[in-house]
């Protein structure tokens, strides 16, 4: 099935691992076959993730990225989960957790990004940081 982007002036997104910057007028990209993109407000850099949440959301990302996981970066993902599972309490927020876990496994990295906004949600919403952009 293909992926429509539509793309702002200037906007950036990864492609397979390379940056692009959309020009100076509104586009709108098809990809007809399967491709590792990230828009511009999905991207993390490092230095962002400064909360547990965020620190298992770079991992899978940069599994995502790279189409693999790298065992230094997988690490870095276990441990993150477990630090995180550790200090939760909510039953809802502890099956989503393994259910990130189970699409890190399955190779599922994208469904995994979708389920790490949620932890960032429910991580922002107990820190009370509702005014705090959302780059994830």
């Amino acid at each position: 099935m293909p992926l429509k982007l539509s793309l702002k002036p200037g906007e950036k997104f990864v492609l397979n691992g390379a940056v692009v910057e959309n020009g100076d007028r509104r586009a709108t990209l098809v990809l007809q076959n399967k491709a590792s993109v990230l828009r511009e407000k999905d991207i993390m850099q490092e230095h962002e993730a400064d909360t547990p949440a965020r620190r298992i959301y770079f991992p899978v990302m940069m599994m995502y990225l790279e189409g693999e996981a790298s065992n230094a970066v997988y690490d870095a993902f276990v441990m993150r989960m477990t630090e995180f599972m550790n200090a939760i309490s909510s039953s809802d927020v502890m099956a989503e957790c393994v259910s990130v876990s189970r699409d890190v496994m399955a190779g599922e990295f994208y469904k995994a990004l979708i389920r790490c906004r949620k932890l960032i949600a429910y991580e922002d919403e107990r820190l009370g940081r509702t005014g705090a952009p959302e780059k994830s």
